[in-house]
């Protein structure tokens, strides 16, 4: 009842952030929930908890940062923020460690916590890239397809392609659920799946696709075949792809010759810098995230279904197919 009357009253951001999290420990919440909805990490809630416990209410909403002056210099806050940009660190403690080795500063736990908050950082997994992406070819790439659409014809069209594999599945989805409470979705036994090529106009945002048995040199010469017929006056057609096997295969070679398609392999381990890859991940978003589809036979349709009717999606896929690329593995963490 105190810490509910105390949240109610506060008009600190901070101290009703300490308030929270205890109120949700108490109604049955894991330090891990508490901690991805409040971007705190767990050590911090602890103490939060520890404080509340040995000095009750007022402990816990008191500031142990020292007043409203830094206890690090501003030239200091910067260089270590640099530091933490530069390195990994999971847990506050070995932050206070590294502080008090370089500055001769001793942080708490909350102090640490209120510093980084104030300079923007927050509690939140990384992100998981190729192992072996390179930053370096990533923008030699992006350099050349910048040159590639300024000096290109405006009727020369510039597809993204790329094979997917959907399962016949149910796949969980966050979705807004009351407190407390399970939202069941059923799921399939069987793991059949549809192999679909396809590549996806930039300017337009038409999407060219071909349902097939196998991805295979063959295939690809028919969804080339489907690109080219689509641009009767192009003078070139260019596709940007991975550097799948098939795509490099003799027959597809040889096809290529006499061909309009002007085939541009993105550099190896970049995943990022096709965009048809956001086009997929929206596709599974319509078709499959939450939803059931109880036959095979349904579930083939829905994905027909999307992308005959992809221009009622125009409105989101111009927001979300634009050409900012974004660059990964430039750093290198320790």
């Amino acid at each position: 009842m105190e810490l509910r009357v105390a949240h109610r009253k506060t008009k600190n951001k901070k101290e009703a952030y300490r308030i929270n999290a205890l109120l949700l420990l108490n109604e049955g919440w894991t330090y891990s929930q508490i901690s991805k909805a409040l971007l705190l990490d767990e050590e911090t809630l602890r103490a939060y908890v520890k404080r509340y416990c040995t000095g009750g209410l007022l402990s816990l909403l008191k500031d142990r940062y020292s007043g409203s002056r830094a206890k690090l210099s501003q030239a200091e806050i910067k260089e270590f923020c640099k530091y933490l940009e530069d390195n990994l660190h999971s847990k506050a403690e070995d932050i206070i460690t590294y502080i008090k080795k370089t500055y001769g500063v001793t942080y708490t736990v909350s102090g640490i916590t209120d510093l980084l908050h104030r300079e923007g950082f927050v509690y939140k997994k990384t992100k998981i890239i190729p192992g072996k992406a390179d930053a370096e070819k990533q923008k030699a790439f992006i350099e050349e397809y910048e040159k590639l659409k300024a000096s290109m014809a405006s009727e020369d069209p510039i597809y993204f392609g790329d094979g997917v594999h959907p399962t016949h599945n149910t796949e969980p989805h966050y979705a807004w659920i009351k407190k407390g409470e399970d939202k069941e979705i059923r799921s399939n036994t069987g793991r059949e799946r549809i192999n679909i090529n396809g590549a996806i106009n930039i300017e337009t945002k038409e999407a060219v696709v071909r349902y097939d048995d196998t991805l295979n040199a063959q295939s690809t010469i028919k969804l080339l075949r489907k690109i080219e017929a689509k641009h009767p006056l192009a003078s070139n057609i260019y596709m940007i792809i991975d550097n799948a096997r098939y795509y490099k295969c003799h027959l597809v070679k040889e096809y290529l010759v006499d061909s309009k398609i002007k085939l541009i392999f993105l550099p190896p381990y970049s995943p990022n810098l096709n965009l048809i890859e956001r086009l997929w991940k929206f596709f599974r978003k319509k078709v499959t995230k939450g939803l059931y589809h109880e036959k095979f036979s349904d579930f083939k349709l829905a994905c027909e279904n999307f992308f005959r009717d992809l221009k009622r999606y125009k409105p989101e896929l111009d927001s979300l197919l634009t050409e900012n690329f974004q660059i990964i593995g430039a750093r290198k963490n320790a």
